[in-house]
């Protein structure tokens, strides 16, 4: 998907035709599939360069170099997840369908948009020192919070949710059984032959994850060891 993307952008018309907005974008989605691609470490603004029909000169007048670019990347990243999450409406769904809805959002963002589970898996290798770089990320991440909290405490009044939890660890949760899927495809497929990828274990996996989160929720003895 990504490779598709950037041929498009070698297309365009040169820089001089575009509009300050486009080209800032354009370098934008670029650079998304590069820094995925080979990392923060790997990526070289001549390559982006490259690819985007531009000059270096012009990728440093709109974001300073190469690890302001980077931060850029990352902010846009989380931005799009965020920006979807907040467009859902859940006020008409019961606590469990809203959980599992959310679940389900999540999982087919990550599923089709592997360039995030990248770039996400990067940023831990750097130990996050692009994210604590940012303003704007932990503004951008906290609506998310805020709207399992809402579920919850939903939940939590209509006595469906019986498991006291924090809304970041129901996050936390929900993003990593997400995330694994992704990001371990090839491992998991080397080492016992099973691909998450094909259609059939996809849909298996979507509705367990999908299921499973709210089950969690509505466990009536949270604390009591099963057998």
């Amino acid at each position: 998907m990504a490779n598709s993307k950037v041929k498009a952008v070698q297309q365009l018309p040169s820089e001089r035709q575009r509009d300050p907005e486009r080209t800032r974008a354009e370098i934008l989605l670029v650079a998304t599939a590069e820094f995925a691609r080979v990392g923060y470490s790997g990526a070289r603004v001549d390559n982006i360069t490259a690819l985007t029909r531009t000059t270096k000169r012009m990728i440093y007048y709109y974001f300073g170099g190469k690890e302001q670019l980077y931060v850029a990347v990352l902010e846009q990243a989380y931005g799009d997840i965020r920006a979807i999450e907040q467009q859902l409406d859940l006020k008409h769904l019961s606590p469990v369908e809203a959980m599992r809805t959310l679940a389900e959002l999540t999982f087919d963002y990550h599923d089709k948009h592997p360039e995030f589970i990248r770039l996400v898996a990067d940023e831990n290798v750097h130990h996050a020192e692009h994210v604590l770089d940012s303003k704007q990320l932990r503004g951008l991440n906290s609506p998310v919070l805020g709207l399992i909290q809402n579920i919850l405490n939903r939940g939590y009044r209509d006595g469906v949710f019986h498991r006291k939890v924090k809304a970041i660890e129901v996050h936390i949760l929900m993003s990593a059984l997400c995330f694994y899927r992704v990001s371990n495809q090839a491992t998991v497929k080397a080492i016992f032959g099973y691909d998450m990828a094909a259609p059939t274990t996809r849909r298996r996996q979507r509705l367990f994850i999908a299921e499973m989160i709210p089950s969690w929720l509505q466990d009536t003895h949270p604390g009591r060891a099963r057998k």
